[in-house]
């Protein structure tokens, strides 16, 4: 359940010093204002979230449809839009902004972007197979996918197989992040750790997903007397 939610702009990692002085890697990140675009219910959608803009922008930058969804809600023109489905939404409303104090120092939070590009990439840096023997007559082909499967049956490569192709430039998760320090005048977010895409790439940032448990950190005695601490 979707409790904060933000749209933001990476802006590059960091170090920062934690009280004992130990070093703490974090990734900035320019978090909104986001302005509440729109909010759908259940009667007229179908299901109930909120809509997010992030950026905002000229009218002529953007496409008719676009302008248009924006101005029948009556707010500024924005780049970014992203739906959120909160657990409770009744208290948002159309042209209500979201600032980076959504969140604080300790939460735990989820980052999803677009990773970076790396282009066209072979077998061997793209899933990290292994090389073809480099002896006995391997020839100029010890980077290449090598068999690709059976021959007469089943006569055909079955999905999923590895090989060359393009990487990056696709939607990554990472969980369970830590949010190190908020600063709501500068509105940045600085969360322990790397997070997915380039400089200047577009994230979003919600609360985790994952639930996080407190560990039993109290000593129990065992009945067992073959322990030795039930033995006393």
């Amino acid at each position: 359940m979707i409790k904060q939610a933000i749209i933001g702009k990476k802006v590059g990692m960091t170090q920062i010093f934690d009280e004992n002085g130990k070093v703490i890697p974090v990734t900035v990140i320019e978090a909104g204002p986001c302005v509440v675009v729109q909010k759908k219910t259940v009667e007229r959608d179908g299901y109930a979230a909120v809509q997010l803009g992030y950026q905002p922008t000229k009218e002529h930058k953007l496409t008719k449809p676009e302008a248009g969804h924006l101005k029948a809600n009556n707010v500024d023109m924005m780049k970014v839009l992203k739906e959120f489905r909160f657990g409770d939404d009744s208290a948002m409303n159309a042209g209500d902004v979201i600032k980076a104090d959504a969140f604080k120092a300790g939460d735990k939070v989820d980052v999803t972007g677009i990773s970076k590009g790396k282009g066209y990439a072979g077998v061997i840096k793209r899933y990290g197979a292994q090389r073809t023997p480099t002896t006995h007559g391997g020839g100029p082909v010890h980077r290449h996918a090598g068999s690709m499967g059976a021959c007469s049956t089943p006569s055909r490569i079955f999905k999923g197989k590895i090989g060359a192709g393009h990487m990056g430039a696709e939607q990554v998760t990472v969980m369970n992040l830590n949010v190190v320090k908020v600063d709501a005048e500068l509105n940045m977010i600085a969360i322990r750790g790397a997070i997915p895409g380039p400089k200047g790439g577009i994230v979003y940032i919600k609360n985790t997903a994952k639930t996080n448990r407190v560990k039993n950190t109290v000593v129990t005695v065992s009945t067992n007397p073959q322990k030795k601490s039930a033995r006393g």
